[in-house]
């Protein structure tokens, strides 16, 4: 699936067949196969597609070696509309597919693999969102928002230039009919949310939230140009909120730091 030749990730087929042979010479007993094949696709029938793959491969190398195969993990890949106009995936429908490639490839044979998946932007994309104030304005050649997040607290739109929804909190049925780049502080042309996006009229001190940003947004956090991460909220169901993660302090940027054994740096170990 996909371009092989440009991953990173796994081996040729010929390679995984002399890998297993390897480690059965050195006592090895139970096998796993591992896929990373894809990244954010909707495609219903693409999850169900791979299992066939990787089934099938695994009655392969088990007809062929005799060895084991314990586990088989899809990895991840479901993805999640980012654009309102996007399509959700139908996980209900991708659990059936999977299910029926299964009991084709393994229904006659002695295999029954555990399946393991890794859906981590599935489960926890869409229940995220970064709040940030607009701070500064300016028309150049084009009209910036300036807010006080950055490519620190949201680094995939910077290092992809992956699309992230934005409401202006307040004007969520306002006409949409200005055309901005919302922009992070750091000193980075790609420190962009959004570039060309029609908007309400922004002003300064209005909130944006940008939404689906659970999964990739402090896990992808860091600490560039010596901007401090931001906290995190709990929305609980009854409306209620609970801080589960403080701000960093300065304090907490320099703890790892020791090039003299100052005194108050070494009081804090």
């Amino acid at each position: 699936m996909g371009n092989p030749a440009d991953a990173k990730f796994g081996f040729t087929r010929a390679q995984l067949t002399e890998g297993f042979k390897k480690l059965k010479a050195m006592g090895a007993g139970r096998f796993g196969l591992h896929a990373f094949l894809s990244s954010c696709n909707t495609d219903n029938m693409y999850y169900p597609t791979l299992a066939k793959l990787l089934f099938t491969t695994a009655r392969e190398l088990f007809e062929e070696l005799g060895t084991e195969i314990a586990f088989i993990n899809l990895s991840g890949g479901i993805g999640i509309p980012y654009r309102p106009e996007d399509s959700a995936t139908d996980i209900a429908f991708v659990g059936a597919k999977v299910r029926e490639v299964y009991a084709e490839v393994f229904g006659n044979t002695p295999m029954r693999p555990a399946i393991y998946t890794e859906l981590g932007r599935y489960m926890t994309g869409p229940a995220g969102y970064l709040v940030t104030r607009a701070i500064h304005h300016k028309d150049t050649y084009k009209r910036f928002i300036g807010v006080d997040a950055c490519a620190a607290n949201l680094m995939r739109p910077a290092i992809y230039g992956a699309y992230h929804h934005i409401t202006v909190l307040g004007k969520e049925n306002a006409p949409h009919d200005h055309v901005y780049d919302v922009t992070g502080s750091l000193c980075e042309s790609s420190d962009r949310f959004a570039v060309d996006r029609l908007l309400p009229e922004i002003e300064r001190g209005d909130l944006l939230v940008i939404h689906d940003t659970g999964a990739h947004g402090f896990s992808m956090g860091y600490n560039y140009n010596g901007k401090l991460r931001s906290a995190e909220v709990l929305l609980r169901e009854d409306g209620s909120t609970r801080l589960i993660r403080r701000a960093e302090t300065n304090r907490d940027y320099f703890a790892t730091l020791d090039i003299l054994g100052l005194p108050r740096l070494s009081e804090e170990k």
